[in-house]
């Protein structure tokens, strides 16, 4: 069995667009094409594609910025110790160099900043005590947590009795506990989603809450009189290479307000103003940083970054993010663009081996209501990758577990539209108490930890929440379109507008959706089919990737636009991404 097509055919759909609205948009100046997409994506006015930071939310609308604020401007003031305490992928480590870089612009003392960033397979995830002592090496006064600490009640408890202030920025969600969702005894806690914040954009990645901390402290330091001249105020924008970057990777909801972010984050790539550990990324991925875009974060740098902490140590993508050197960004990039091919070797082993798990598991063919894998020789940085992978492909929420190094299994979990993950998990964890050590997550990504004489035990029991949560239409996947592309707009300039916009999580690239007549078609690469069709009178190029089954002559292509070269001349192609 090959994981590469889907075992079920997508049920291709049209988004619906309202026609006055996209008039309206196209009215203002909008692209007339980007106007159509926009309005069926929920845009319902001009002011929503405003992407200055002025358009921004206010920090004083997220609970806990201006007390965190003032608690760090105190700490910078008095010249105490930080400690950030990190986390091992993306998003984490762009927030810890975020904080590193942020504090040190508003001016930390020299040998005051430091962080720590836990082993996966050592440490497990968060602000536990064993990290509030790995912490205690560098004597600080107070510990910072970035993209995570939500859950750490032990953790803070720890740290709070050893007379250590915590400040916790995160955005996760608090951790299920009967009788209601208490949170940890820190000092201060900034998250959109803790009880009573009204934030609006309750999507904040990590970094995304760790960037509006600092336009807090900002404010606190200039209402003190902190830069006064001849010391100028830091401009923290500065840093949205890198909140644009964590915000991508992480794979939040695309809003207004995070589409401002990751927006004006890419305009200062494009613009070449960006950190050098982020120059050094795009060369190592041979990447066009001037032609940036949300695939680049999401597919060739993120990537790199998080292979460090799945299969090494988190420190290297730190490192490569926080240094001012460019030679030393370089090496560590290519250290990175190393594991990442390491990582994806690993990935590809354990795909074949979780297609040898699922032939048993789907005799007739037909997935159950809910996948959940282990094999002795899964490695644990990698489980959640493949979970993904096998949630696409089955349309199935899907657990992955590997052996950790403590002899407990650790659970990469992905999920569906209409399953929420982390719910699902509360509810084996209330009908089976103990079987599950450790869990926490959002609704499309989760993990937990267990023993594995209790394997079996949480296989039956997420089965039968699946069997109990999950109906027919909620199992069939959906794919949805944009209907046809109007001939005038298959051309390299049309490309360029699509691939200079915001896309991404909740906000989807375009996907259009075409009758077509095959005139050839071969295999590429032994993968990939390639095709040569006829639409609305034209000949197009097209290619669908690990896909080895010929075309009927005569079909309907669900596709995306891209540009490819050939012989030094830009030009236009279609990615296939289902037929229907």
């Amino acid at each position: 069995m090959s994981l590469a097509d889907p075992v079920l055919a997508p049920l291709i759909e049209l988004r619906e667009c309202p026609p006055r609205t996209a008039f309206a948009l196209e009215q203002a100046g909008v692209h007339p094409l980007l106007a159509r997409l926009y309005a069926a994506r929920g845009v319902r006015s001009p002011q929503e594609l405003d992407d200055q930071l002025a358009q921004l939310l206010p920090p004083s609308g997220l609970r806990g910025t201006e007390e965190a604020a003032r608690v760090l401007a105190d700490a910078l003031q008095q010249g105490r110790r930080i400690c950030v305490i990190a986390d091992y992928d993306c998003d984490g480590a762009t927030a810890c160099a975020v904080a590193l870089r942020g504090l040190k612009m508003l001016g930390a003392r020299e040998g005051t900043l430091h962080y720590v960033v836990p082993d996966r397979a050592v440490h497990g995830y968060g602000l536990t005590p064993a990290i509030v002592d790995l912490a205690m090496a560098h004597r600080p006064d107070l510990l910072l947590t970035v993209d995570n600490g939500i859950a750490s009640h032990a953790g803070v408890a720890h740290a709070r009795a050893l007379g250590l202030d915590v400040v916790v920025t995160d955005h996760h969600l608090p951790a299920l506990i009967e009788g209601g969702t208490p949170l940890p005894d820190a000092t201060v806690i900034v998250n959109p989603n803790q009880p009573a914040c009204g934030f609006e954009s309750k999507h904040l990645a990590g970094v995304g809450v760790m960037f509006y901390v600092l336009l807090a402290l900002r404010a606190e330091l200039r209402a003190r009189g902190a830069f006064e001249a001849p010391r100028p105020q830091p401009r923290l924008d500065g840093l949205l290479d890198l909140v644009a970057l964590g915000t991508v990777a992480d794979v939040v909801r695309l809003d207004a307000n995070n589409r401002r972010l990751v927006a004006q984050g890419l305009k200062r790539v494009r613009a070449g103003r960006m950190q050098p550990g982020l120059a050094a990324l795009f060369t190592a991925a041979g990447r066009d940083f001037s032609r940036a875009g949300c695939f680049d974060f999401g597919f060739a740098l993120g990537p790199r970054i998080n292979a460090a902490g799945r299969l090494s140590d988190m420190t290297l993508g730190i490192e490569c993010l926080v240094t001012d050197d460019p030679a030393r960004a370089a090496e560590l990039a290519g250290q990175l663009d190393a594991i990442n091919r390491e990582r994806r070797e690993v990935e590809a082993g354990m795909r074949e081996q979780a297609a040898s798990l699922l032939d048993s598991l789907m005799p007739e063919g037909d997935p159950p209501p809910a996948v959940v894998l282990f094999d002795p020789d899964f490695h644990e940085g990698v489980v959640g990758i493949v979970a993904g992978r096998l949630k696409e492909r089955l349309h199935r929420p899907t657990f992955v577990f590997a052996l950790g190094q403590d002899g407990l299994l650790k659970g990469s979990g992905r999920s569906i539209p209409g399953f929420h993950l982390r719910d699902a998990l509360d509810l084996v964890s209330k009908r089976h108490p103990g079987v599950l050590r450790k869990f926490g997550g959002h609704a499309m990504a989760a993990g937990c930890t267990l023993a594995e004489e209790d394997f079996d035990t949480f296989d039956e029991a997420l089965q039968q929440v699946a069997g109990e949560w999950l109906d027919a239409a909620t199992l069939q996947r959906r794919l949805r379109t944009d209907g046809p592309l109007a001939p005038e707009y298959f051309d390299v300039e049309t490309v360029q507008v699509l691939e200079s916009q915001v896309w991404g999580q909740a906000f989807e690239p375009p996907l259009f959706c075409d009758e077509v007549e095959v005139v050839a078609q071969r295999l590429v690469g032994e993968k990939h089919l390639k095709l040569r069709v006829k639409c609305a009178g034209a000949l197009r190029e097209a290619i669908w990737f690990n896909r080895t089954e010929p075309l009927p002559d005569r079909t309907r292509l669900a596709y995306r636009l891209s540009l490819d070269q050939y012989q030094g001349q830009w030009r236009v192609q279609m990615v296939v991404e289902a037929v229907g």
